[in-house]
């Protein structure tokens, strides 16, 4: 079994990577290529919020690629908000098969924004933006917490099998996270990775995959 990792980051693409970074589209659409692969070729499954963005359209390309399993963590039983906007994500297919395979039901948008960060061994953070930091930041701060709750814990993957970890992909942000923020995540039994390219994250994957691979559940 490999790892499964939450994939967090901007939902408009345009105005983070090309107004805000100044990626080249063809920059842009290259790492999106190479991480797609990357996730692919180390067997792992992803989690996302099935919603327009940066990890959207590094799934619809890792599912093209024959990426192992898709998981969308969706706040269904949410009445207040609702998620009709996030309908044509979910039922978007590629090559004929629907693109999410499985549906976490986390319940409102305020547990969802909590707790999507937990249903992976790891977080890949794809770029800064408010929503990603604020996924980021509580799913450290209440991983300890949640884990404990029973209509949750069954679903939940952080700090099971290995230590929960954040994987900052460099190319997408500007500077590294602050000082506090990884020592926070250390604090809670955490660990963060840096990498600067698609080759890095595919190594990192590899390695920590073997760490995974050597325990058993």
């Amino acid at each position: 079994m490999g790892l499964r990792i939450a994939l967090i980051g901007p939902g408009d693409i345009n105005f983070h990577f090309i107004e805000l970074l100044k990626l080249p589209q063809e920059e842009l659409n290259k790492n999106i290529f190479e991480i797609s692969e990357a996730l692919k070729q180390n067997k792992a499954e992803i989690v996302i919020v099935p919603d327009k963005g940066i990890c959207f359209e590094i799934a619809k390309k890792y599912r093209e690629f024959g990426g192992k399993k898709v998981i969308g963590s969706v706040p269904v039983s949410d009445t207040y908000f609702g998620i009709k906007h996030l309908l044509p994500c979910m039922e978007t297919k590629i090559e004929g098969k629907k693109l999410i395979d499985e549906i976490i039901d986390t319940k409102t948008w305020y547990q969802q924004d909590a707790t999507h960060c937990l249903y992976g061994d790891c977080v890949l953070l794809l770029g800064k933006s408010l929503g990603s930091i604020g996924e980021l930041s509580l799913g450290f701060y209440i991983s300890k917490i949640l884990a404990k709750k029973e209509n949750l814990a069954k679903k939940i993957r952080a700090g099971r099998v290995i230590p929960f970890t954040a994987i900052i992909y460099n190319p997408f942000v500007k500077g590294q996270s602050s000082f506090e923020m990884e020592a926070y995540i250390k604090k809670s039994g955490g660990r963060c990775f840096y990498v600067n390219n698609a080759g890095e994250l595919k190594e990192l994957l590899t390695k920590l995959t073997k760490e995974y691979n050597f325990k058993k559940r």
